[in-house]
């Protein structure tokens, strides 16, 4: 199927919308709405910035993807794949910083949509997606671990794992019972809606329940409005970033890891829907349709945009039909923030910590971790390596890291499938007879597999095995799946050795990429004879028999 760069959205008006449609994903919207509200804000503090950047990412960021995207049921918005990072680049280059980096970002993944590069996120291996996520849970659980005990640091909370648990452990003495109790409450209303009643939303409950509880018994708790002072009741003016050169140059890595990760973020989740519903998603267009959310969030004062999995699983159960679904459920948080806003004031920040606590929990993939521990050695080293990668040292690395670790176990994979088969011409003509070359004037080598890189030690060291007696050599070329440059040097080295002895040399069965590659390597006639298929090759050879022996 061909990745066209039309949104989805135009998709679903072509095949028809009707009110049947539109009140399917009005519901579908709401609901999502509803998880999505306390989730952006909580997301929005864990990340370093305030509440109401949550929200506006959710808004503008979550309209614009399902406008653009090329996903009929991705919701789109801040995701807690970003906290870290998005932290990381407010300590290095505060807010404006911030928002440069994001606005940037936007138009580095419309180009990597428009270079239809959304289709190489399909290549990361699986185990390296299983750690990466594993690897973000504990994150983002360890940067609650403050909120959730209500200790109070002494200075700012360290980015690092091990220096922020040391800081933790040193503020141990500040540990604030009621706040604990408001989280401990949050997760186990959660916990208790999702056992006994699924369909109801368990974020939005549980914040409610637990901000009443700390309201009416007057807990010593941090809300939103203690941290924050609470959150405006509508959207700012929108503004371009605050730019310069210096700037530019000095947030451009941070801008790259938000591409990135948004990009495989996204497409996991677009993949997600995709496996639900049974329809395909655009990936270059998704792409596009997250760059330009992007670039919409940043405008408005809002963090990194991405697919959400979460949210966008809740609209697939929830019987969204089309973009629609995601565009009402901007619209449904906008509503809210409008005219609910001065109740924000009262959530306690312990609340929200339970939330992202579940959250955390519900991203470790724990059968797929003990799948692959239980499996494959070289698949358990890629996801243990990427998981502690993404902990102790950087989201970026431990893809980078990941994947190419992977990349490593997959070609020694396939450099171990190669097979190289040998027979003589006379054996072939009697079966009972022993496969014994050295007694007869042709040899026949077949390769099957991909003769690559990685196989071309093995296949070479076979290849070198050929006697100087023989008169003639038949490479059947016929099994290669593929052939780089490295299979046709060591091809071409054979040529090179053959000629040397008097060998006739006969490559049958390529294919016109093949031998446009073997030409590239001075592998052409007269130095050897190709032929379309093997039968066509052992005729010549027998011809062959009738010339002076090779000395």
């Amino acid at each position: 199927m061909i990745d066209v760069l039309v949104p989805k959205l135009f998709s679903a008006f072509r095949e028809g919308y009707d009110v049947r449609r539109l009140k399917a994903d009005a519901i579908a919207g709401l609901t999502v709405a509803i998880v999505a509200l306390p989730l952006s804000m909580a997301i929005a503090i864990a990340s370093g910035v305030g509440p109401d950047r949550g929200l506006y990412t959710a808004i503008v960021g979550g309209f614009l993807v399902s406008l653009f995207g090329g996903s009929r049921y991705q919701i789109g918005g801040p995701a807690g794949a970003f906290i870290v990072l998005v932290s990381a680049t407010v300590t290095r280059h505060g807010i404006d910083g911030l928002i440069l980096a994001v606005f940037i970002s936007g138009f580095l993944l419309i180009a990597a949509g428009y270079l239809r590069l959304g289709k190489y996120i399909k290549f990361i291996p699986y185990p390296v997606t299983v750690g990466f996520t594993a690897g973000i849970a504990v994150i983002i659980f360890a940067s609650q671990l403050a909120e959730l005990f209500g200790l109070t640091l002494s200075g700012k909370e360290p980015g690092p794992l091990v220096e922020k648990i040391e800081a933790l452990a040193a503020a141990s003495g500040t540990f604030n019972l009621p706040a604990f109790g408001v989280a401990l409450i949050t997760i186990l209303i959660i916990a208790l809606i999702k056992r006994y009643r699924p369909n109801w939303p368990s974020l939005l409950i549980a914040v409610c329940v637990a901000s009443l509880f700390a309201t009416v018994l007057s807990l010593p708790v941090a809300t939103i409005g203690s941290r924050f002072g609470g959150i405006p009741s509508n959207l700012p003016y929108p503004a371009l970033p605050v730019f310069s050169a210096e700037k530019l140059i000095a947030i451009l890595p941070d801008a790259v890891a938000f591409t990135l990760l948004g990009a495989i973020e996204s497409l996991l989740s677009a993949v997600v829907a995709d496996g639900m519903t049974g329809n395909r998603h655009r990936s270059s267009m998704e792409l596009v349709g997250q760059g330009i959310a992007n670039i919409g969030s940043a405008i408005f004062g809002g963090i990194c945009v991405t697919g959400t999995i979460a949210r966008t699983a809740t609209n697939v159960r929830a019987g969204g039909t089309s973009p629609v679904a995601g565009m009402l459920h901007a619209v449904f948080l906008l509503l809210f923030m409008l005219v609910a806003a001065p109740l924000a004031s009262y959530i306690p920040l312990a609340a929200l910590a339970g939330v992202l606590t579940i959250v955390a929990w519900n991203m470790i993939e724990r059968p797929a971790i003990a799948s692959l521990l239980k499996g494959s050695r070289g698949e358990a080293v890629v996801l243990v390596v990427t998981f502690l990668f993404v902990i102790f040292r950087d989201l970026t690395e431990g893809i980078i890291v990941g994947f190419a670790l992977g990349a490593v176990l997959f070609i020694d994979r396939m450099g171990k499938t190669i097979r190289v088969d040998v027979e003589d011409d006379e054996a072939t003509e009697a079966d009972s007879a022993p496969l014994d070359n050295s007694d007869h004037d042709t040899v026949i080598y077949r390769i099957t597999g991909a003769f690559f890189f990685g196989a071309a030690a093995t296949v070479g060291s076979v290849l070198d095995r050929i006697a100087a007696h023989y008169r003639n050599f038949i490479l059947d070329c016929s099994g290669i799946s593929l052939m780089d440059s490295t299979g046709a040097n060591v091809i071409e080295g054979l040529v090179h050795k053959a000629e040397k002895s008097g060998i006739t040399v006969f490559i049958a069965g390529t294919t016109p990429e093949q031998r446009k590659l073997l030409e590239t390597h001075d592998i052409h006639e007269p130095h050897v004879i190709f032929t379309d298929d093997i039968e066509t090759a052992r005729t010549l050879a027998r011809a062959n028999r009738s010339k002076a022996p090779a000395t």
